[in-house]
Parts: structure tokens; C-alpha cells; sequence
């Protein structure tokens, strides 16, 4: 067995690992840590996510660090500041015994001036947020004329987010004799194409096979119509009575929502989301982490950096648009050696989105029905009994009151007793599942075709309208670009997006359907442009299931269609009548009615 001082790390590298609690290198820090130690040749490095990438590419520039110099040796550039602040942070722990090693995260949301202190003063490792980064160099406060080590963290997500601008300026900064590390979770194209530009001749190494999920999880689809999406999420917390969990979400919007109604329903949640300050999102992390919630409810960027081992499971509520996406959600539990759980909640229509990202984790989802309202009981029928057995009694604070005790229930037998007590904690979950509905999609379940149109329709497809963008990924254009293009015309605040469709020279997006003539305005209105392109938005409807598309039709679309009243009418919202939305992180009052799947106030679980 390799140990870390094999690897050719210092006593006081040593030192710090033994006080974390670090016994033996993962396979990434096997194969990492050497290559860097022995090589300036650039490392492209594919780990996927929890294997301790961070230490990877860390302890090594730790053992070469120049303590005697206050310039900046080392960037690590992370796409979110919560990955940042926790790979610094990591940093800080590594080199604790190293004297005069300095580390410094920099990120946006934060007093930039504070920053710059800290820089003057001489600071030998910067870890970054791409925009932040590049507000330093602007400002010539961030100089990286001597930097020996550039390390790109989830290289993937960076360009997911849209930062492929920013990195371009930050590399186009750097010297060109210095050590390059690219660490990805994914391979898509897009990181290749970064590898090839800025990378030399570089070593490949692997923990894993590119782009394929951990072997500890495995993965499972409920199949539901879309009026049973939330009644099905609830069941699925419900059956597992220890369940710690997040619950990914396409939208800021549609996190709040999930996450107002299951407070309102009485379960131990918080959302987290970019409409959250950065106090109310570290203060819901930190509960988060410190199991004070047993679910959260989060969007995809905001998860990055949530540093957390002992997931039970990750909960789709829908998948996300991106299946790149779907391996870094799954990849959220199932870490440092533990089993987990990823859970796809899917419409019959959406059934199709899971092959291609069996395809892309090399694994197959496991088809699973609802739990039934008898196999919630019995689950946390059984847990309650598990409680029972494993509290530890403290005689001597009860003693006094034993006698009363044992008087008031002489009366009992054994049987009649313990029927009393699971029913006094129990009853109410009992009622509340007695005639619980079977939700699993019947026709699914049967197999059946859906031959009628108006059954055909997804009930959310009602609320929202389709539009065509006439630019695509040769203009690339990405998700979160085309986000970021649609709220610079500041349609509304908190507009709906539903689902978005890059192709190579025009695209679809879905946003709330009151919106419509908004929506047009703004495009029109605006003049618009895209790299330099005039954009034009068109109002789109898509083709019904099965007919074939014509060769210069768009994607299976039936083309723009003219602007009607729809705009003026009040959609059907799947969410509509749950009470006001939250502000931050505190916890929703409203209270809503959900028909026959309206949980009752649960009692705190951890």
C-alpha cells in the first residue's frame, strides 16, 4: 500500500495530512502527485467528483512552493466561489506547518478592496473565480509575471457557466514557461478544445473512465405524470426515513418553489440558489453540512463546492438540460467509499432524455415504482422502533417518576401497551396514507401508447411558449449564455425559462407563456446582438410525437406562428396558489393545499 510519504512529500506536507486524518492516497493523488513532482510537462487529468482532486494538484505545488517569495507562483481558477473559498480553505490545511505560505481566494460578492490588501502584502497561491480574476488583472493588482503552476478546477463547468471569455484573457496573461493543470470531471468538446490550445504536448492520466459515473452509485427513475411530480418527491423522502439528500432543479424559480412547498409540508429543508446573498447561502451550507437540514434544494451552480461525503442520495427533480450536468449532480454522493443513490423523476415524454446519459455514465437506470402509502408506513414504522431500541435510558434522571408511571398503566398488557405508544407517534402518517393513490404513470406502467394529442401534451408545455433564436453553438452560444442573453432584456423579474436546444445554427428556449408579448418586445425593441449577429426571435410551436420532420424545417418545430392573445391570459401554473414566495433562506409560512398527497407537519428527523 502507497503511502503519502512515498510519494516524495515533506515532513511538515506529512504532518498536516496526518492531523486531517489522511491515511492512504486516492488514484488520483497516486498518479497526480508523482507526475507533478518529477515534471513541468502540462497534465490533463480526468477525476471525477469527491476522489480528492484538490490534494491532486495541491500537495505537489506545496512541495515546490517558494515560501522566501512573496510573488504569486500558483493560480487555481474554480467556477464558482464556493469551490474556490473550499479549495483554498483545503490549501490553508495542507500547508499549515509550511511557514510563510500564503493562500487567498477571490471572488465576486465580496469587498474587492479586502482583496487587494491581502494581494499587497504578497500572497504565493490564488484561487479564483474566472470574473473576479480578471477584475484583479484589469486593475493590475493580480500580477502573474512569475506564476510557475496554472491549474483550471472543473474545467467543465467553467464553460458550462459561460466563462470561456474569461479564461482566454487569463491565459493569453500568464508566462508562457509555466506548468498548465487542466482537471475535469467531463471531457465534452469543448474542454478538448481548451486542452489542445493551451496545454503542451501534455500527459494524460485517469482516475476512472472519461465521463463515466462513480461505480458506488447507483441510478433510478420514477416514471410520473407531470401533476404528481412533487406528490412523488415527497413519497421518495417519505420510504427512506434517513435520507440526506439534495434535490437538483433546472431554475432559481423552480428551486424556491420546490423548497416553499416542502417546508409548508413540514419537512427540514432550505433552498439554495444566485438569488440567495452570500451570508444567506453560506449560513444554509453550513446547516447543510452540519445536518441541522435533512434536504436541500438546490440549482446546479449553486451546489458546486458543497463539500459534502455522506450523501444518501441526489434527487432529479428534472433533469437537467445539459447531460454533462447529470454526471456532476450524481456525483454529489456515492463518495469516499460509500454507496449512494441518484433518483431521476421523469414524464413518459421525458423517459427518452435517460439514454443518452446511460450512455455517458456507462450504467443503466433501474426502473423503480412509487412507493406505495403501505411501504411508507412500514419504513417509518420500523425506523421509529429502531429509535426505540438504540435511545439510551437514563435512570437516574426518571427514577422519581417510574412509580406514577408504572400505576397509571398497571392496567396494559405488553401487547396493548406497545399498540398505544406506535400509535400516540404514529397516527398521523397512518391516516395520511391510508387511501393514498397509486402515482406511478399508469400508462407507463402498462406500456400503452398515448394516441390522443391533448393526453400527449405535457401539462407544463401549457404554460410555457416555445421561441426560435436564429444563433447556435456555431456561434457560441451555450445554456448559459442564451440565460444570460434573455435576462439582458429584462423581460420580467424571475421569468420562467423551461427548456432550452443548442443546435449548430439556431436554437429553441420555453419561457412562461404570460410573458409572450413581453418577450417579443424586448427582442424586437432592443436591437439585439450576439457576437456581433443580430438576433431574431421568433414565437415557435412543436411538432406533435411521430411525425417525421422535413428536411428545412427547424429541429421538428412547426415553424413560427403569429402572436395571439395568449400573452394577456393568466397561465396554469403547476405551482400557482402556494402562498407568497421567500425571501433568502428563511423558511416559507404559507400554507397550501396539494389534494390527496398533502403530507402532514413531520416531526425533525436528524
Amino acid at each position: 500500500m502507497t503511502t503519502f510519504k512515498e510519494l516524495g512529500l515533506n515532513s511538515q506536507i506529512l504532518q498536516a495530512l496526518t492531523d486531517l486524518g489522511y491515511e492512504t492516497p486516492t488514484e488520483i493523488q497516486l498518479k497526480a502527485i508523482p507526475q507533478v513532482l518529477s515534471s513541468k510537462q502540462d497534465l490533463k487529468a480526468f477525476a471525477q467528483t469527491g476522489t480528492g482532486k484538490t490534494a491532486a494538484f495541491s500537495l505537489p505545488i506545496l512541495e515546490q512552493i517558494d515560501a522566501n517569495s512573496g510573488d504569486t507562483q500558483a493560480i487555481i481558477l474554480s467556477p464558482t466561489r464556493e469551490l474556490a473559498m473550499q479549495i483554498a480553505n483545503n490549501i490553508s490545511d495542507f500547508s499549515k506547518h509550511l511557514k510563510g505560505v500564503k493562500t487567498l481566494a477571490v471572488y465576486g460578492g465580496a469587498s474587492i478592496e479586502d482583496q487587494v490588501r491581502k494581494l499587497n502584502k504578497g500572497v504565493q497561491i490564488i484561487v479564483g473565480t474566472p470574473g473576479r480574476t480578471v477584475d484583479l488583472i484589469k486593475r493590475r493588482q493580480l500580477k502573474l509575471g512569475n506564476l510557475k503552476w496554472l491549474i483550471l478546477d472543473e474545467a467543465d463547468e467553467m464553460l458550462n457557466m459561460g466563462f470561456k471569455d474569461e479564461l482566454d484573457k487569463i491565459l493569453e496573461v500568464t508566462p508562457k514557461e509555466k506548468q498548465t493543470l487542466l482537471f475535469s470531471a467531463t471531457f465534452p468538446r469543448e474542454v478538448e478544445s481548451i486542452a489542445k490550445n493551451y496545454l503542451k504536448n501534455p500527459v494524460e492520466i485517469s482516475a476512472g473512465e472519461k465521463n463515466k459515473g462513480t461505480d458506488q452509485v447507483s441510478h433510478q427513475y420514477y416514471v410520473v405524470s407531470e401533476r404528481n411530480r412533487y406528490a412523488a418527491l415527497k413519497r421518495i423522502a417519505d420510504v427512506n426515513p434517513d435520507i440526506y439528500s439534495i434535490i437538483f432543479c433546472r431554475t432559481r424559480r423552480e428551486t424556491q418553489e420546490v423548497a416553499d412547498k416542502l417546508i409548508s409540508d413540514g419537512y427540514n429543508v432550505d433552498a439554495l440558489h444566485g438569488d440567495l446573498s452570500q451570508a444567506q447561502r453560506d449560513s444554509v451550507m453550513e446547516k447543510f453540512r452540519n445536518k441541522t437540514l435533512q434536504i436541500l434544494v438546490a440549482t446546479d451552480v449553486a451546489a458546486r463546492g458543497l463539500d459534502v461525503t455522506d450523501l444518501t442520495h441526489v434527487i432529479n427533480h428534472k433533469l437537467p438540460d445539459q447531460i454533462e450536468s447529470y454526471t456532476h449532480r450524481s456525483g454529489r454522493t456515492g463518495r469516499a467509499g460509500k454507496e449512494g443513490i441518484s433518483i431521476a423523476i421523469v414524464t413518459s415524454r421525458e423517459k427518452s432524455k435517460l439514454h443518452p446519459i446511460e450512455r455517458l455514465i456507462g450504467k443503466k437506470f433501474i426502473s423503480t415504482p412509487i412507493p406505495t402509502g403501505k411501504e411508507i408506513c412500514q419504513n417509518q414504522l420500523l425506523k421509529l422502533i429502531d429509535k426505540v431500541q438504540d435511545i439510551k435510558v437514563n435512570e437516574t434522571e426518571i427514577s422519581d417518576f417510574l412509580p406514577s408511571i408504572y400505576e397509571k398503566l398497571k392496567d396494559l398488557d405488553r401487547e396493548e401497551l406497545i399498540k398505544r405508544f406506535v400509535s400516540i407517534e404514529f397516527n398521523t402518517f397512518l391516516s395520511y396514507y391510508e387511501n393514498a393513490p397509486d402515482l406511478n404513470d399508469s400508462e407507463h406502467m402498462r406500456g400503452a401508447d398515448r394516441n390522443s394529442d391533448s393526453r400527449n401534451k405535457r401539462r407544463d408545455d401549457e404554460n410555457m411558449t416555445r421561441f426560435f433564436i436564429n444563433i447556435g453553438r456555431k456561434d457560441k452560444l451555450n445554456p448559459a449564455r442564451l440565460i444570460g442573453l434573455i435576462n439582458d432584456q429584462r423581460i420580467a423579474k424571475n421569468i420562467e425559462i423551461g427548456q432550452i436546444e443548442i443546435l449548430d445554427t439556431f436554437s429553441f428556449f420555453e419561457l412562461d407563456k404570460n410573458y409572450e408579448k413581453e418577450t417579443m418586445s424586448a427582442f424586437e425593441g432592443n436591437d439585439v446582438d450576439f457576437e456581433g449577429r443580430n438576433v431574431n426571435v421568433e414565437i415557435t410551436t412543436k411538432q406533435r410525437t411521430g411525425q417525421a420532420r422535413s428536411g428545412g424545417g427547424r429541429g421538428g418545430d412547426r415553424g413560427p406562428r403569429k402572436r395571439s392573445g395568449d400573452g394577456d391570459r393568466k397561465p396554469k401554473s403547476d405551482f400557482s396558489g402556494f402562498g407568497r414566495k421567500r425571501s433568502g433562506a428563511q423558511g416559507s409560512t404559507s400554507k397550501s393545499s396539494f389534494g390527496s398527497d398533502q403530507n402532514p407537519k413531520r416531526r425533525k428527523r436528524i
